[in-house]
């Protein structure tokens, strides 16, 4: 007498495209809740910080501190970074409803939006490079390769 096996119903499977759309949603969703943080800690607490930067201060420090890991907000800032563009639109309307004031002011609005434009990533090339230096220079001292790769 043979005895039927009762297989156990299929597992729901999502597929990866799903599966990554979720994760990028609750990514996203991590972000807007470090900044709400950030705009209430700014508006109650440090009125004198822009939530801008108090954000990113909450980041950094939940992630020296192993609360946050990089994987967690990857896929979401990403896709924010990727959209960005659609965070412009208001600017455009701005630039349409205000004619006048492009015609009176334009080329001293275009000077600051060049100049800053060039500090920004004149600053940005600065950092990453002291801190590709300091890199090298810790893994250096922990026994790595001289090159970035450990030994």
């Amino acid at each position: 007498m043979q005895l039927s096996r009762v297989s156990k119903p299929p597992a729901m499977s999502f597929s990866p495209a799903l599966r990554r759309f979720v994760r990028t949603l609750a990514q996203v969703g991590l972000i807007i809740a470090i900044w709400l943080l950030a705009t209430w800690l700014s508006q109650h607490l440090l009125p004198n910080v822009p939530p801008g930067i108090a954000g990113i201060a909450i980041a950094l420090g939940l992630m020296a501190l192993g609360l946050l890991r990089r994987e967690w907000v990857a896929d979401g800032a990403a896709w924010l970074l990727r959209e960005m563009l659609l965070f412009f639109v208001p600017v455009v309307i701005a630039v349409v409803q205000y004619p006048a004031l492009f015609h009176q002011h334009g080329l001293a609005i275009l000077f600051v939006i060049v100049v800053s434009t060039a500090l920004v990533m004149l600053a940005t090339g600065f950092a990453v490079d002291l801190a590709w230096r300091l890199e090298k220079r810790w893994l250096r001292r922990q026994g790595g390769d001289a090159d970035g790769e450990p030994g």
